[in-house]
Parts: C-alpha cells; sequence; structure tokens
C-alpha cells in the first residue's frame, strides 16, 4: 500500500571546507538534535529518453535510512513535492508506475543513475521540544547505473566522467509541525552567511545526470513554448501568428491532462473536474480554429477526447449532484425532513461512487486512454497546421471567436422562443454547449486579442452559469424523483423528496427568468465589435 509525504524543502549545496552554522536561536529554533548518520543507497528510474527527468519526476529504490523502499516524487510548487512511497521490491510497483503513465506511455522505465549518500541528520526543535525542521547534510557520490566501482574517472563511452561527488544540504520543514515558509528563509540566511550557496540543481538526480554526461537535450529547447512547424512566419501583433496562439492553448490543456492524470488516480479534490475541463477546452479549440489546425487530423482526436470526457463525467456528475442534493436538504428545516432521507441519500450517493470510481481507474488503466495519449504526444511534436497558422493572430481568431458566437445566438434565440416544458429543457441544454465553446474559443483568443477577449469570456461564462445551474436543476429533479419512488417503495414516505422537487424546479424558473437580461448585455453589438482587430 502506498503512502504520500508532502515534502516542503529548501536544497543547499557548499565547498568541503564550509562549515554549517548553529542555527539555534534562528528564528524558533531553540535546540538542534544531532540525529546520527545514515547510508543511503539509491537507484533512480526513468525511460531511455528520460521523460520523467523531463518533467521534474523522480522515481528510485532506496535502502538505508528509516524510509527505505520505493519513492516517486511528483513536483507540487517550487519546493514543494508529494512522495508517494511504497515497499521494497525488486521491480517498480505497479502502484506508482500507474502514476506516471501519462508521461512514460508504454516505455520501459529502467535504472540509469545510483546514487550513495552518507547523511548527516539534525533536528530543529522550538523551545517546547516540539520538531520545526530537519537539516540533512549530505556527501553524495553519483555514478552510471550498473557501472563497476573502479570504472574510473572516465566512462567507458568516454561520453563523460563516470562518477560525481558534491556535498548537498537539505532543510525540510516536519509534517504537522510548526515550520513555516518565514522558518525556511531565516535558516537560508543563516546559511547564506556561513557561505553556503543556493542548490544549481533542482533535484540530486539533475545534478547526476549532468555531471555524469547522462542528461539529454530536451526536444524544443530553446524555441518558444507554443510555437510549432509553421509558426513564426508573418508574426502579427507582438509577433504572434495564428498558429503560436492556438498552440499555445492546445499545448496547456495537453500539459493539464497530462499533470492531472496522477491526482485523479489519487482521487484527490477537484481533480476529475479540472481534468474534464482540460478535454472539453482541447476539443473545443480543435472545433474552433479549424483554420488554423487540419480538421482531418483533430477530429478522430476530438472523439476520443470526448470519450474521455464522458468517462470522467460519470464520477463528477455523480459528486456535483450528490452535493447539490446534500446542500438543498440541508437548507430545509428539521421539521421538513420527514423520514431517514439523509441516509438515504447517503446509501443512494455512495452506491453510484462504487461503481462509477472502479470505471474510471479501468479507464485510466485501459488500451484506449493510453492510445489517446500517446496521439496527443504526437501531436504536439508534430502539429497539424494548416495555411492560416503563418498569418497574424487577431485576424483570424476574432474570425473564430465571432462565429462561435453567431452559432450560440442562433440556439439561445431558438430556446428562449421554445415554451416552457421539456423541449425548452433540451434547447437550453444546447445553448449552453454552445456558450462554453464560445467561451472556450475567446479564451484563446486572448493573447491576440487582449482585454475585448477577457471582457467576452466573462460575459459568455456568465451565460454559461446559468444555463449549466438550469441543466443540474433538470439532472437533480430526475434524481429526486428516483429518490422519493425508493422511499415509498420502502413505506419511507417522500414528502421531502418532494418538496426538494418542487425547489428545484423554482430555482430552474429562476434562471430561465434571470437569461434574457444577461443574454442582453453579451449580444450588445460593442461587445462583438471590439473582437475584430
Amino acid at each position: 500500500m502506498a503512502d504520500t509525504v508532502r515534502e516542503i524543502e529548501r536544497k543547499y549545496e557548499a565547498d568541503d571546507d564550509t562549515q554549517l552554522p548553529d542555527l539555534a536561536g534562528t528564528d524558533r529554533v531553540a535546540t538542534v538534535v544531532e540525529q546520527g548518520v545514515e547510508v543511503l543507497d539509491a537507484l533512480y528510474y526513468d525511460t531511455a529518453d528520460q521523460r520523467l527527468a523531463a518533467d521534474g519526476i523522480t522515481l528510485r529504490r532506496r535502502t538505508g535510512g528509516k524510509d527505505a523502499g520505493w519513492h516517486l516524487k511528483l513536483p507540487v510548487a517550487p519546493g514543494v513535492r508529494d512522495e508517494v512511497r511504497a515497499p521494497l521490491s525488486d521491480t517498480p510497483p505497479a502502484e506508482l508506475t500507474a502514476l506516471v503513465r501519462s508521461r512514460v506511455l508504454d516505455q520501459e522505465l529502467l535504472p540509469l543513475v545510483r546514487l550513495r549518500t552518507r547523511r548527516t541528520v539534525r533536528l530543529l526543535q522550538d523551545a517546547a521540544g516540539a520538531p520545526l525542521a530537519e537539516v540533512a547534510e549530505d556527501a553524495v557520490r553519483a555514478r552510471r547505473a550498473g557501472e563497476a566501482e573502479e570504472a574510473g574517472e572516465a566512462g567507458e563511452s568516454g561520453e563523460g566522467p563516470a562518477e560525481a561527488r558534491w556535498r548537498e544540504i537539505e532543510v525540510e520543514l516536519i509534517e504537522g509541525g510548526g515550520g513555516d515558509a518565514e522558518l525556511l528563509d531565516e535558516i537560508g540566511r543563516a546559511l547564506a552567511a556561513a557561505g553556503v550557496r543556493p542548490a544549481s540543481s533542482a533535484s540530486k538526480l539533475a545534478r547526476a545526470l549532468a555531471e555524469t554526461g547522462l542528461e539529454r537535450a530536451r526536444p524544443g529547447k530553446g524555441r518558444t513554448k507554443g510555437s510549432g512547424k509553421g509558426a513564426g512566419k508573418g508574426a502579427g501583433k507582438a509577433g504572434r501568428t495564428a498558429g503560436d496562439v492556438v498552440l499555445r492553448y492546445v499545448r496547456e490543456q495537453v500539459r493539464v491532462i497530462i499533470e492531472l492524470d496522477p491526482a485523479v488516480r489519487h482521487d484527490l479534490p477537484d481533480s476529475v473536474h479540472q481534468m474534464r475541463v482540460a478535454t472539453r477546452r482541447l476539443r473545443s479549440a480543435f472545433r474552433s480554429y479549424t483554420k488554423v489546425l487540419d480538421r482531418a487530423v483533430t477530429e478522430p482526436i476530438g472523439i476520443e477526447l470526448k470519450w474521455l470526457a464522458a468517462e470522467l463525467g460519470v464520477d463528477r456528475d455523480r459528486e456535483v449532484l450528490a452535493e447539490r442534493l446534500r446542500a438543498g436538504l440541508a437548507e430545509l428545516p428539521r421539521t421538513l425532513r420527514l423520514g431517514p432521507v439523509a441516509a438515504r441519500l447517503r446509501i443512494w450517493s455512495e452506491r453510484r461512487r462504487a461503481g462509477s470510481r472502479g470505471r474510471l481507474l479501468a479507464v485510466l488503466d485501459g488500451p484506449r486512454y493510453l492510445s489517446l495519449l500517446k496521439t496527443l504526444h504526437a501531436l504536439l511534436e508534430a502539429p497539424p497546421l494548416r495555411k492560416a497558422a503563418t498569418r497574424p493572430a487577431p485576424e483570424v481568431v476574432a474570425q473564430a471567436v465571432l462565429k462561435d458566437y453567431r452559432r450560440l445566438a442562433r440556439r439561445m434565440e431558438a430556446a428562449l422562443d421554445t415554451p416552457a416544458g421539456q423541449a425548452r429543457d433540451e434547447a437550453l441544454h444546447g445553448a449552453r454547449k454552445a456558450a462554453k465553446r464560445t467561451r472556450y474559443a475567446a479564451e484563446a483568443a486572448r493573447p491576440a486579442l487582449g482585454r475585448p477577449a477577457k471582457k467576452f469570456v466573462r460575459w459568455t461564462k456568465r451565460v454559461q452559469q446559468l444555463l449549466g445551474d438550469h441543466q443540474d436543476s433538470v439532472v437533480a429533479r430526475g434524481a429526486l424523483r428516483e429518490l422519493a419512488t425508493q422511499a415509498q417503495q420502502a413505506g419511507e414516505g417522500g414528502f421531502t423528496f418532494g418538496l426538494l422537487y418542487g425547489r428545484e424546479e423554482a430555482r430552474a424558473a429562476d434562471r430561465e427568468r434571470e437569461l434574457p437580461g444577461v443574454w442582453k448585455k453579451v449580444s450588445r453589438r460593442k461587445n462583438r465589435a471590439a473582437l475584430r482587430p
């Protein structure tokens, strides 16, 4: 069973003759307790082309010390990583390799570097004896995996030294302790005064790869992020072509999908929702910017993205619906909560979750999802740009946004003219989809169109939110009918669920009354005129 630990630390390096200062008296540090010496032996794994290292991820098998085992470190923010731990085994554990599947795809994980570290540990405590942080002074020796100890100063290939040595200092906050960023800052200043420098590499692995001659040049290094084949010619405002702007948006959504994969597998809050939004944004960009990206290439990918969004939605929709029903129930006075309504709602939600969660994990481990990831990686390597991609961005992206707006306007007008009832509910749901697509197209266009696009995003988002709340009410009423039927069959009575149904009906009617006024603001001619370059 894997455990996850949040690691918040600062890394430093020092010459061999540099003496570390006594940190007692620094900020809240009252005492420094020697914890002894550990001898650590770690083998770092990656693909042959170092896909994990490219994203700042490390996977290692380490013996020695109090936390021997497999460690997967996933970056969260500068100086912050989540370390997922699993027991020792001969090969990388499946529970960890699943978390890097979106990066590794079907490539084999191989041992690349071996690090042997002699670590001197000191614990920093406050006046009450509570732990604040740990200072680890490391004497590190790095060698390419598989090379013999007696290989000498040059590797067999002659591409670089077989071994690298350095001295590193890590200052890490104790999880659940009283340390914070301010404490790390104070310790950093004390170390700097003693001649200790911030580490030149983000991790031991990064330095080991560089100093043993294993570091690989990254694809696209030195190019502007978001640029691609065919971009950069005929640059428009601020040197941007339509290809630059659209590919920047596409790359960002692909990055989000790949990076959220481990979070979704760990069931972290909001991760499923954010991943689903990224799939929708990406698919929307393919559909809105057909003059920039070849539809023959992107349309099949869009079909797969729609499938993935639907699979993510099984869990996400259940989550949103259950929360809406719980909130509605909490708003009712206790005198109107007749029967075991809270218990029935909880059982109904848990049953749906058990099935949806298992299904989602099966999808993420399945061949169809892997194929989609490989296709997305390939798309970024060779973007299918059309001739319009070389034109100035403002002109091309404005046309795309306005085209989507006209589609939205047709659907809104048709929905508002439809009599109340199921037909109007369906028409408003269709308008909601069009509003979302228009909003995403305007989001992608913001780097080229600036403030007008930002304002357009804000207004279309408001329309989308109104229509979304209306659709959520439609879905909630369906669930409440189901719950009321189950309650009646169990002899419990359905009064409370019927009351909630009526409240949802009134809420939907409120949204329908608000909608014309909000839409009027979005559809003002000046808003559309401002988008034109």
